[in-house]
């Protein structure tokens, strides 16, 4: 299974949080699984680190360099992946969120995340 992490399992993961649940550790370390970190995260954690917000315990340079040695892959931003934003229901408006649901409908990819409004977009989505 294609999974695409969000910004925050993403980070936990690489950063050993113990915030990280169990379940997500178990579908992230499954050979089975091909995980998959966005562009867009590491856009928001470049941002948000070097403004001070949000929980960004890394840098982005930081960040790349653990998901490309944790075995994850890069998912770059396409334009299709901005036009189906157009598309999506509008549960959430954080821009970033939008469009890793984006991508993980267009791919198609199973979207992990812990945001509760995230979950609102259905089956795509593993709600750890």
């Amino acid at each position: 299974m294609n999974i695409l992490l969000d910004t925050h399992i993403a980070l936990w993961a690489v950063t050993d949080s113990p915030r990280l649940p169990d379940q997500a550790k178990a579908q992230i370390a499954n050979p089975k699984n091909h995980i998959w970190i966005s562009t867009v995260s590491l856009w928001e954690i470049a941002i948000k680190h070097s403004l001070g917000k949000g929980d960004m315990p890394i840098n982005a340079k930081q960040a790349l360099h653990y998901f490309q040695l944790s075995g994850y892959q890069i998912l770059a931003i396409e334009a299709e992946h901005t036009l189906a934003i157009a598309d999506l229901a509008n549960h959430h408006q954080d821009p970033f969120d939008r469009l890793l649901i984006a991508q993980a409908i267009t791919e198609p990819m199973r979207l992990m995340t812990h945001d509760s409004n995230i979950i609102k977009y259905g089956d795509m989505v593993i709600a750890v």
